[in-house]
């Protein structure tokens, strides 16, 4: 069984457990995957709606690309842990082996690839909850308000996963290009608590 078809609670309870995956990258793509749904429920609630027609073709917009994003990061969720198990072998390689530094070196390489695809990805998303946000049903903004503030924590997370790994590859050139991008791509995490923060402000009752 593959870790997306287990329960909410299964899933929980084996990133709890002492197993190498799921673990952070895994958290950061399901947690990229529910703002993207939340993204999609606004969208949904908005669509068809008479006090929202001139906005109908943003809205349906939004909706495929949140359905992308949501199918994207939830693959991610295996594909994070199958690039895990690379790396692991070749820790267990043991110090001074012969070819122990190279293995590391493209096992790292390996994985750190997945949650720079989730970080992507997510930065995407943060467009559509941004587009939602303005012209989604006013009904479901405290939803935008979470996507996003879930989106800006995974995007994160994931960035986190990713500079993990650059740290420690041979080629410099190709992790300072890695870092680089990843921090253009967390720009949108600084959107997205921006967007998060401007939701909650529109409960605060004024004296």
């Amino acid at each position: 069984m593959s870790l997306t078809d287990l329960s909410c609670d299964a899933f929980s309870k084996k990133l709890f457990s002492k197993e190498p995956v799921p673990g952070g990258g895994g958290a950061a793509a399901l947690a990229g995957a529910l703002a993207a749904s939340l993204a999609g429920m606004v969208g949904n609630y908005t669509s068809g709606k008479k006090a929202f027609a001139a906005y109908e073709p943003e809205i349906q917009a939004a909706l495929a690309a949140s359905e992308a994003s949501r199918a994207a990061l939830i693959s991610l969720v295996g594909e994070d842990a199958r690039a895990f198990e690379p790396l692991s072998r070749a820790y267990g390689i043991p110090k001074g082996a012969e070819g122990r530094e190279e293995a590391l070196d493209e096992a790292t390489r390996s994985a750190l690839l997945p949650p720079l695809k989730m970080a992507r990805e997510i930065a995407l998303l943060v467009d559509e909850l941004e587009v939602l946000g303005e012209k989604g049903s006013k009904m479901l903004r405290s939803d935008v308000g979470c996507g996003a503030y879930l989106a800006a924590a995974a995007l994160r997370c994931a960035a986190m996963n990713v500079s993990v790994n650059t740290r420690s590859l041979a080629d410099r050139a190709y992790a300072a290009e890695v870092d680089s991008e990843v921090a253009s791509l967390l720009e949108a995490a600084d959107r997205a608590d921006a967007l998060g923060a401007a939701v909650a402000a529109s409960f605060v009752k004024e004296d």
